[in-house]
């Protein structure tokens, strides 16, 4: 047994604008469910930092 064996694997990160041709259908659709998955977190992140933005700015009108 290898030592390299028992070290995760990085996941695979989605490079925007790679080549997709080498790909294969199966690869391309978890590749959009990963990036689906990608967006609704930045999504998150974005409407948690407006909501901090606004109630910050709510505050210094008062």
């Amino acid at each position: 047994m290898d030592w390299d064996d028992l070290k995760p694997t990085p996941p695979k990160v989605a490079t925007v604008g790679e080549d997709l041709k080498n790909f294969s259908v199966g690869d391309l659709e978890a590749r959009i469910v990963s990036l689906k998955a990608e967006i609704e977190r930045v999504e998150r992140e974005l409407m948690a930092k407006k909501a901090y933005e606004a109630a910050a700015a709510d505050l210094f009108k008062r």
